[in-house]
């Protein structure tokens, strides 16, 4: 069974789902289904089938949520060091064509949310940078065009 990089934060967030989706969700599918059963026709019944197509969606996630917890292995960035990019690194960098600066952390796929700056290990700027160090520069592949960065700095924390 192959490992799923993930930081504990992430694995915690999945946990938190989970629990939700199993504690809260599923009871409340469960009761509107009930509920749109005692209104007859189930045929013609929008409501049931709104509810069930909801269960199908929860079921299903509560499954994906923990098959990716079963795998997941769990790496802590601050334990981590060096000046090389790797999982968990928090890397700085200036878009050479903007003088934009931007930091990301490098995350696994299932925590990656790029409005908190997390982007994922598979994600072709991460791959451009794995291995890479402070003053480096790297070439992106991009819908408009590649990009280039040059990386500022590298932290783990």
């Amino acid at each position: 069974m192959q490992k799923t990089p993930m930081t504990g934060q992430g694995l915690r967030q999945l946990e938190d789902e989970l629990r939700k989706l199993k504690s809260e969700e599923r009871p409340a599918v469960i009761r509107a289904i009930a509920e749109a059963r005692s209104h007859g026709d189930l045929s013609e019944n929008a409501e049931y089938h709104a509810a069930r197509e909801r269960q199908s969606f929860i079921e299903g996630r509560i499954l994906e949520l923990e098959e990716i917890i079963s795998t997941a292995e769990v790496i802590d960035p601050a334990t981590l060091s060096g000046k090389q990019v790797k999982f968990g690194a928090t890397v700085s960098l200036v878009d050479e064509d903007t003088d934009k600066e931007i930091t990301y952390q490098i995350v696994g796929l299932h925590e990656a949310d790029i409005k908190q700056s997390k982007i994922s290990i598979s994600s072709p700027l991460a791959k451009s940078l794995i291995g890479k160090q402070e003053g480096d520069t790297v070439s992106v592949p991009a819908p408009g065009g590649d990009r280039t960065y040059e990386i500022l700095s590298v932290k783990f924390i």
